[in-house]
């Protein structure tokens, strides 16, 4: 299999790539990070001007891309430049879920998504979910054409700046049930909505939602009633690969950074670099970085395959990242010394991203005991 990206992916990452590196320096995203946005508006312009979030959505969504494999070369370049703007909730998770369920009216949205016009937010997880897809106790119940719908959603990735939302809501069924689960278009203004924002540790903006009898039309429903629970499979697995991607671009940042440390920090007169125990443990992490990297593109060539060996191969990507991405940070500050936990040093903020995303969309041990269930699945 030829896994050599095609030359517009290619253009692409450079041209992501340079724009970050010219545009988007720490000094500039340390700004935006403790900005009360928690975003930049004209970055994110600017963003969609490239053609970096359109290339996140398929062009039969309104975009020019869409795949595993352009998913993967974005975010890498996102996590190299430790870049906050709302791609993961808006241009992934949120859009992939109206791409695969929304009616056509509804997916004059995506649009306007992948112009940047519109910010959507993804709201799922809620306090006591503990990344279990299923469980939603959010409810909507239906009020005579439409719906009224009443619960909470936590930690929803910039849900400030998010025009509206889409809402997982429990229309039937236990509280675990994969069935009985829908989806719901929601604005942010609507009446008895509540958005309440707080900084993340590592830059960024997250909100708590509230939804206290918020009436819905019946154009808000998104799908099949009781249906949502494979379109949120779906578009999680999207987030999966995007987060494992970005989390890539961050360790290759964090090792290159400490290689220059290696190289330029003396002790007793000579580079610390030419410790053989300095250069064993760096050639330790250079390895593991590499079978991080392998995971990502494993998981970037199963996205369009059947349920199983794809959801397989994001969990085994995002348990390996977990680990890897852990490692990650305590090695290159360690390898560092002190100064690795310094505010003013990149570094410490690299290492902060890599272990938050471990806690996003499902940790370590979560997508290890599901990589290991579907495969009894799979074998059975």
């Amino acid at each position: 299999m030829n896994f050599e990206h095609t030359e517009e992916r290619r253009m692409l990452a450079d041209s992501l790539n340079r724009f970050i590196a010219e545009q988007y320096g720490f000094e500039t995203r340390d700004r935006i990070a403790a900005s009360g946005e928690g975003y930049s508006k004209e970055m994110w312009q600017q963003f969609a001007e490239l053609g970096v979030i359109g290339a996140l959505l398929r062009e039969e969504d309104g975009g020019f891309g869409g795949g595993g494999f352009d998913i993967a070369v974005v975010f890498e370049a996102l996590g190299r430049g430790l870049v906050i703007e709302p791609f993961l909730g808006s241009a992934v998770l949120a859009a992939e879920a109206i791409a695969a369920a929304g009616s056509d009216e509804q997916k004059t949205r995506l649009a306007a998504i992948a112009d940047g016009s519109v910010i959507a937010g993804f709201a799922h997880d809620e306090p006591e979910t503990h990344y279990e897809l299923a469980r939603v106790q959010a409810r909507a119940e239906r009020s005579g054409e439409g719906w009224v719908l009443n619960g909470a959603k936590a930690v929803v990735a910039q849900g400030e700046a998010a025009d509206w939302f889409v809402v997982s809501a429990r229309t039937s069924g236990a509280i675990d049930d994969e069935a009985g689960i829908s989806l719901f278009l929601v604005p942010k203004d609507g009446a008895g909505v509540q958005v309440v924002g707080s900084p993340t540790i590592d830059g960024g903006r997250v909100a708590e939602l509230r939804f206290d009898n918020v009436q819905l039309d019946a154009g808000a429903l998104l799908g099949q009633e009781g249906q949502g629970y494979a379109v949120l499979e779906r578009a999680v697995g999207r987030g999966v690969l995007a987060l494992c991607a970005e989390s890539l671009g961050a360790m290759e940042a964090a090792k290159a950074a400490t290689l220059d440390y290696l190289r330029t920090r003396k002790q007793f007169g000579v580079p610390i670099g030419s410790f053989q125990a300095l250069q064993h443990r760096m050639a330790d992490l250079l390895l593991e970085i590499e079978q991080a990297r392998s995971a990502v593109i494993n998981a970037a060539a199963a996205l369009d395959s059947e349920r199983i060996v794809r959801e397989r191969a994001l969990s085994a990507a995002k348990a390996s990242i977990g680990r890897i991405g852990t490692l990650v940070a305590e090695e290159c500050i360690q390898l560092h010394g002190g100064i690795g936990m310094t505010w003013e040093l990149p570094l410490a903020h690299y290492a902060k991203r890599l272990v938050m995303i471990d806690h996003q969309l499902g940790d370590e041990d979560h997508h290890l005991a599901r990589y290991i269930a579907l495969g009894r699945r799979l074998a059975a």
